[in-house]
C-alpha cells in the first residue's frame, strides 16, 4: 500500500512518534506474564527427549519395552509415532526428520526418543532404560571440510542443484547461488587496486534467555491445544497440524510471552513430539528444553567461509566485486547463503559485481534465523575489503563509502533498483557525529561498517472492536517479540484520533483470527501496522454511518477529523461533532456492536541501511578487547515508537558484538559440542559494553501509509566488520575470523613480530 499522498511525508503526528509505557511492562516487571513454561494442566505428565550422543551414528534399533515397563510412565514415542505425511514436501521433511531422528542421528543432540511420565526423575529413568543400537559413522563440522570430494557424506543421494552442468557424483552441496549483474572480469581490467581476502565465521547462537517450551493436550475426539513459545503460532499450528496428520481447525495454539527469539524460535523443535506424546497417553504433556538441549539442538547460525575479490581505480570508484560465500546450515537443507550472496554487495552502486552462494550440509543442528540471516557473515567479509581498499587509497573509510554508496536509482546486487533509501543519509550523519571526531589513545582504534536488510512484509489479519465506553480493543496475530503492542496501539489511536491508552492490544489463538506470518524479517510493525491501519480506516467508515443514521443525513455526508464524525459540509446540516465514544455510547440501539476487520498480505516493506562506528581498545599482552564506544546510525522510515526503536538498534549491535569478540561453538573432534551453556558460551553482559550511541533517521517507505520500515533486522548487521575494522586499526593486523578471541588476536599480533623480523 503506497503513500495516501504526498503530505504524508511530512504529516505532524499526535501519538506516532511519542514514548509511552509498554502496555505488557507492568506483567513483565512483576512476574505476573506468562511464558511458555508457566502453564500448567490437571493431570500434566512430564516429557523428555533422548538425544543421540554421536555426531553421526546409524539407529539400528530401538527397544522401549523396558522403560514402558516403569510405573508412572504413560508413552514412549520414537520415529515410528510420526509416520511420513509430508506428500513429499521436501521442506516439511526435513522439520519432521530434525524433530525426531529416522535412520540416522544425524548430529549431537539429535532426538531419537521421547517419555511421557508422572515425574521428571521417572522420565529420566525411563530414559536410561531405552536401548539403542548405533552404528557410529565419520562426521564433519566444518563447512570447507564438509565441500571436499573425500567428506563424510550426510546423504549418499543428495545432488547439488543449480550447477550446470548438474553434477554426477552426490556432495554435501545442497545448492548452488548466484546474483549479480555486469561483467566483472571486464571491471578488474580496469582496476588500479585489487584486493583479495578470505574470511571464517564460526556459528553462534540467538541466546535468548527463555529455552523453548510447549504444553500439549490432545484428546480422544482428536482435538487439540498447544500452548507455547513462539514467534509464530500459526506457522506451528499448520506445521504441527501437517506432522500429525491432524486438521488445522482441530489444533489451537496459544502464543505465551516470550522470553527472546531473535529468529530462533521461528520454527518447531519440541511441539510436534509433545503432541504425539499426549495424544499416545491421553493425558497433558509439559516439555520444556534445559540449556543445554537448547543449544545443541535448537538453530543457532550457520558457520561461514568467505572469498571476497573488490577492485577500484586510484580515484576511489569501485569497478568490480566478487564474494564466493559458503554456509552450513547443519544437517538440513536450508542455510541462508543466498540471503548472504545478496546482500553482500547491497549497500553499494556497482556496475560489475557478482557473489555466489553453497549451501552445504554437516553434522551440526539444523540453522535457525539470527535476525538478519546470512548477511552479517557476508558483511563482515565485504566491509573489512572496503576498509582495507580505503587505506590502500589512503582515502578516509567514510569518504570511500559515500563515493560509492547506494541510493535512489541505484541497481541493487540482487536485481531491484532502490527507490527511496537512506544509506546515504547515515553515512551523512556519522561525519558529523562527536563519535567521529573523538581523540583515541594508544592500543585504540576506530572502525565502521555499512549494512543492510530487504525486510518482509506477508500475511497479517487484525480485528478491531470498539466498546460502548469508547475503548478500542485490538485483536492481532503477531507474537509480540520487541513491543509491537505498542506500536499497534499507537498506530490505531493515530488513526482513529484517540488518546494511546484507550487502546489496547491482545495476541489472539489460531482459533480467532485468519492466518498470520511469523513473527520475523522487521515484518510487524510494517505489516501488521498496516492492517491495524486500515483496520482502523474500516471502523471508520462504521462510525461515520452510525453518525449519518443518528443525524439523518447520507453515509457520505460524514467525515472522520481528529476522533470525531463531522458533517462533510454546511449542506450536510448543522450537527455538532460526534466522539467516537459518544457513536459508540449509542451503538446497541443503531445496529448493534463496532468493529473494523482487515486481512492483508503486504509487500512494499522498504529496504533498510545502517552505519556503525566502533572504538576499541586492544591489550597487546593479553588480546582482550575492550569496546569503548559505539554508535548506530539507521534509517527507521518512521519511528512509530522511538524508545522501541533505539531499544532494537542497541540490541542488534550488543548481540553483534558478541558475535564479533568471543560467541562461538566449539566442536570437538568427536564432533560434540563442548561449551554447551552460558558459563562456556559467554555472551555479553552489562559490564562489557559501553552505552550505546543511536541515531534514528527517517526517510519514509513508500509502500507504507506511515512510511514505516522494519528496524529489527538491519542492526546486526554492521556490528561484526565494524568491530572487526576497529580491533584491526588497533592492532595493525587484519583480523579476518570471527570471534575475534584473545588467542587469535595474540597469534596474529605474533606472527606479525615474526615476519617484521624476518624482514630485518
Amino acid at each position: 500500500m503506497p503513500l495516501d499522498h504526498a503530505e504524508s511525508q511530512t504529516r505532524k503526528y499526535k501519538v506516532v512518534g511519542t514514548r509511552p509505557n509498554r502496555p505488557d511492562g507492568v506483567d513483565k516487571v512483576t512476574g505476573r506474564a506468562r511464558f511458555g513454561a508457566d502453564a500448567v494442566a490437571p493431570g500434566q505428565l512430564v516429557g523428555l527427549i533422548l538425544r543421540s550422543p554421536y555426531a553421526h551414528a546409524k539407529i539400528k534399533n530401538i527397544d522401549a519395552s523396558k522403560a514402558l515397563k516403569v510405573a508412572g510412565v504413560k508413552a514412549v514415542v520414537t520415529s515410528a509415532d510420526l509416520p511420513d505425511k509430508t506428500d513429499g514436501d521436501a521442506l516439511l521433511y526435513d522439520v519432521l526428520v530434525n524433530v525426531m531422528a529416522r535412520e540416522k542421528a544425524l548430529y549431537e543432540g539429535h532426538a531419537v526418543a521421547a517419555v511421557a511420565a508422572t515425574s521428571a526423575s521417572i522420565a529420566r529413568k525411563a530414559m536410561k532404560l531405552i536401548k539403542i543400537d548405533y552404528e557410529v559413522l565419520p562426521h564433519v563440522t566444518d563447512v570447507d571440510e564438509a565441500m571436499k570430494p573425500n567428506a563424510p557424506l550426510l546423504y549418499p543421494k543428495m545432488i547439488t542443484d543449480g550447477m550446470d552442468p548438474k553434477p554426477k557424483k552426490p556432495s554435501n552441496i545442497v545448492r548452488r547461488y548466484e546474483f549479480g549483474h555486469g561483467d566483472v572480469e571486464a571491471g578488474f581490467k580496469k582496476a588500479d587496486i585489487i584486493v583479495e581476502q578470505s574470511f571464517k565465521t564460526e556459528a553462534t547462537h540467538q541466546g535468548y534467555i527463555e529455552p523453548h517450551a510447549c504444553l500439549a493436550n490432545v484428546g480422544p475426539d482428536g482435538q487439540g491445544e498447544l500452548w507455547v513459545c513462539t514467534q509464530g503460532h500459526f506457522m506451528v499450528r499448520d506445521t504441527c497440524a501437517r506432522l500429525l496428520g491432524m486438521d488445522f481447525s482441530k489444533l489451537r495454539v496459544t502464543a505465551s510471552e516470550i522470553g527472546g527469539g531473535f529468529g530462533g524460535k521461528t520454527t518447531v523443535f519440541i511441539e510436534p513430539i509433545a503432541l504425539a506424546l499426549s495424544r499416545k497417553a491421553n493425558r497433558p504433556v509439559k516439555v520444556v528444553m534445559s540449556r543445554d538441549e537448547v543449544f545443541k539442538a535448537t538453530g543457532p547460525t550457520s558457520s561461514s567461509s568467505i572469498d571476497v575479490k573488490i577492485g577500484v581505480t586510484k580515484d576511489g570508484r569501485i569497478v568490480a566485486g566478487d564474494a564466493t560465500l559458503r554456509y552450513q546450515g547443519g544437517a538440513f537443507a536450508g542455510s541462508p547463503v543466498e540471503f548472504g550472496a545478496m546482500t553482500a554487495f547491497a549497500q553499494y552502486d556497482l556496475e560489475n559485481v557478482r557473489a555466489v552462494g553453497f549451501d552445504v550440509v554437516c553434522n551440526r543442528p539444523k540453522q535457525a534465523a539470527y535476525r538478519a540471516p546470512g548477511a552479517p557473515m557476508a558483511n563482515f567479509a565485504i566491509e573489512s575489503v572496503i576498509e582495507e581498499l580505503a587505506h590502500k587509497l589512503k582515502m578516509e573509510p567514510i569518504d570511500f563509502r559515500i563515493k560509492n554508496a547506494a541510493r535512489e536509482g541505484t541497481k541493487s546486487s540482487y536485481g531491484p533498483t532502490y527507490g527511496p533509501i537512506g544509506l546515504l543519509a547515515t553515512l551523512q550523519k556519522a561525519r558529523e557525529h562527536p563519535h567521529f571526531k573523538a581523540p583515541l589513545g594508544k592500543n585504540q582504534g576506530r572502525g565502521m561498517a555499512c549494512g543492510f536488510w530487504f525486510n518482509f512484509g506477508g500475511q497479517s489479519c487484525v480485528t478491531m472492536n470498539i466498546g460502548v465506553d469508547g475503548t478500542v480493543g485490538v485483536t492481532v496475530g503477531s507474537p509480540d517479540i520487541g513491543g509491537s503492542r505498542a506500536s499497534m496501539c499507537l498506530m490505531t489511536a493515530e488513526e482513529l484520533g484517540i488518546p494511546y491508552d484507550k487502546v489496547r492490544a491482545v495476541v489472539a489463538d489460531t482459533s480467532t483470527l485468519g492466518y498470520n506470518d511469523v513473527t520475523d524479517g522487521s515484518r510487524t510493525t510494517f505489516a501488521t501496522g498496516m492492517a491495524c491501519i486500515l483496520a482502523a480506516r474500516d471502523a471508520i467508515k462504521k462510525l461515520c454511518a452510525r453518525a449519518a443514521q443518528i443525524w439523518g443525513i447520507p453515509e457520505d455526508a460524514v467525515t472522520w477529523e481528529n476522533g470525531h464524525a463531522k458533517p462533510a459540509g454546511a449542506n450536510a446540516g448543522n450537527h455538532p461533532p460526534m466522539s467516537l465514544r459518544e457513536i459508540a455510547a449509542q451503538a446497541p440501539s443503531t445496529g448493534g456492536p463496532i468493529a473494523g476487520h482487515h486481512e492483508y498480505s503486504a509487500d512494499g516493506a522498504g529496504v533498510s541501511f545502517a552505519t556503525h562506528i566502533c572504538d576499541s581498545e586492544v591489550d597487546p599482552e593479553t588480546g582482550f578487547t575492550k569496546i569503548l564506544r559505539y554508535t548506530v546510525l539507521q534509517d527507521a522510515g518512521k519511528a512509530v515508537h522511538p524508545s522501541y526503536v533505539e531499544g532494537q538498534f542497541q540490541g542488534g549491535a550488543v548481540q553483534g558484538i558478541g558475535w564479533a569478540l568471543n560467541e562461538e561453538y566449539i566442536y570437538g573432534k568427536d564432533g560434540r559440542l563442548q561449551n554447551a551453556g552460558f558459563l562456556d558460551y559467554r555472551i555479553p553482559v552489562c559490564s562489557d559494553l559501553p552505552m550505546i550511541d543511536t541515531v534514528i533517521l527517517e526517510i519514509p517507505n513508500p509502500g507504507h501509509p506511515y512510511g514505516v520500515r522494519g528496524v529489527g533486522e538491519t542492526s546486526i548487521v554492521p556490528p561484526l566488520a565494524a568491530v572487526a575494522n576497529s580491533v584491526s586499526a588497533a592492532v595493525g593486523v587484519r583480523m579476518c575470523e570471527t570471534p575475534i578471541s584473545p588467542p587469535k588476536l595474540l597469534a596474529a599480533l605474533e606472527k606479525q613480530a615474526g615476519m617484521k623480523k624476518a624482514a630485518e
